[in-house]
């Protein structure tokens, strides 16, 4: 029912901010929650944060306080606002539909391609 694309992603400096997009094709967008997903090289793709049909927001510890999740259900895009970057943040990151609110991959429905983001010092 969906497809999604993510962009946004590139090269960055340590401190600095991302703003990632993930527009949606169809027209059940607002059906579904919108999680955002990274995986580093050699790593278990990580729970990043999860936007709810309503709005509300919830993240992971390690990325809480320094991004945020939107949506503008109007034009099927969801936004990832990373700030205060750092290397760790380095990864591929992915966004994800989901009719279930959750922090599990396995449960998500739906994923974008992906988007590289580097953070270097």
């Amino acid at each position: 029912q969906v497809q999604l694309v993510e962009s946004g992603g590139g090269l960055v400096q340590v401190g600095g901010s991302l703003r990632l997009s993930c527009a949606a094709s169809g027209r059940t967008f607002t059906t579904y929650n919108m999680g955002w997903f990274r995986q580093a090289p050699g790593k278990e793709r990580e729970f990043v944060g999860v936007i709810r049909r309503s709005g509300g927001t919830y993240f992971a510890d390690s990325v809480k306080g320094r991004f945020t999740i939107s949506r503008d259900n109007a034009k099927n895009t969801v936004f990832l606002q990373m700030n205060s970057l750092k290397p760790e943040d380095t990864a591929v990151y992915y966004c994800a539909a989901a009719q279930l609110i959750t922090t599990r991959a396995p449960d998500y429905d739906y994923w974008g391609q992906g988007t590289q983001v580097t953070v270097s010092s």
